[in-house]
């Protein structure tokens, strides 16, 4: 079973950072493939950031490198999400997500398990 919970948005001036985490629990033990997943306002979902917990390996959306950075705890089995130079179109529910398996994918209907989400508004 997966549990996913996000926590950590806020509201932050452009140019700052926020911290994101999400508290990935998979009982009994399974590496999984954890995304983070943005929806503005009126726009569809977009994936931004995802890890393989097996190894750690990363990919990111374009419109993210260089700003974002998605990270491991495992021994917390935290997934967290670092987010620089943030900017007003970034502004948006961040949802973590994961799936068993192992595949780099930014459709959101490929992934099993949700968070709830936490806000993220970022002010100019």
């Amino acid at each position: 079973q997966v549990q996913l919970a996000e926590s950590g948005g806020g509201s932050v001036q452009a140019g700052g950072s926020l911290r994101l985490s999400c508290a990935a629990s998979i009982y009994p033990y399974k590496p999984m493939y954890v995304a983070w997943f943005r929806q503005p306002p009126g726009k569809e979902r977009e994936g931004v950031a995802a890890i393989w917990t097996g190894n750690g390996n990363t990919n990111y959306a374009d419109s993210v490198k260089g700003r974002f950075t998605i990270s491991q705890d495992n021994a917390k089995n935290m997934v967290y999400l670092q987010m620089n130079s943030l900017k007003p179109e970034d502004t948006a529910m961040y949802y973590c997500a994961a799936d068993l398996r192992r595949r780099t994918t930014w459709f959101d209907h490929d992934y099993n398990y949700w968070g709830q989400g936490t806000q993220v508004t970022v002010s100019s």
